[in-house]
């Protein structure tokens, strides 16, 4: 038995009510009057532009300092690294570990992640289809905790003011970590996975398990 896509039949389900309607025939919705579309327009350009630019930020949001610590003898400056470091050597290496992953492991990988499926549709490929959407399932359900990479930051502010008797405030790169962590959930909500299928209704490789590696 061969499946097939509801685009490849011609019909389109509403984003704002669900309605199926069949999209040759109407322009807009029948029910709700929303304007139909087969897929995000822009998709694929809009996922490439804002991944651009959470790499850009990747860098400054790693390299300038998340926070400044004064004292009544000496300023000093830390970035991410440097206080996961700090963490660590304080014996305080669960945290170091928590700060490590949600600040610097888990944004670059649904930045990687993110990447692989532009690059495979882009290539229009037909490679492990169920897998990659799969892949995006994940990377939206990160994306839901996203804000969480800001919160621990500054308990990383807060723990290290709480042991020293200075004054911590926020550097640069707290504002270059949160725009990459936002821009990062925008390319996710961008991306519309149904394009990882297209190749596959086109090439009528389709089955009725709709699996195909």
């Amino acid at each position: 038995m061969i499946a097939t896509s509801a685009a490849a039949t011609g019909l389109a389900r509403c984003r704002c009510c669900g309605l199926v309607s069949a999209f040759a025939a109407a322009e807009e919705c029948p029910r709700c009057s929303v304007p139909l579309q087969l897929r995000k327009p822009g998709s694929l350009s809009r996922t490439w532009a804002y991944l651009l630019a959470a790499y850009i930020l990747y860098i400054p949001a790693n390299l300038l300092p998340i926070m400044e610590t004064r004292s009544i003898f000496s300023v000093q400056q830390d970035t991410i690294m440097s206080g996961v470091i700090y963490l660590w050597v304080s014996g305080a290496w669960p945290l170091a570990t928590i700060v490590f992953v949600a600040s610097i492991i888990v944004p670059l990988a649904k930045l990687l992640a993110l990447t692989l499926l532009c690059v495979t549709v882009q290539m229009k490929t037909v490679w492990r289809a169920k897998q990659r959407t799969e892949l995006y399932l994940f990377v939206e359900f990160v994306g839901r905790w996203s804000m969480l990479d800001v919160f621990v930051v500054t308990v990383l502010v807060a723990l290290v003011q709480a042991q020293s008797l200075a004054t911590v405030m926020p550097g640069s790169g707290v504002v270059a970590f949160a725009a990459v962590v936002v821009i990062s959930m925008l390319a996710a909500e961008s991306f519309d996975p149904r394009l990882i299928w297209d190749p596959m209704n086109r090439s009528g490789k389709e089955t009725s398990r709709g699996v195909s590696d």
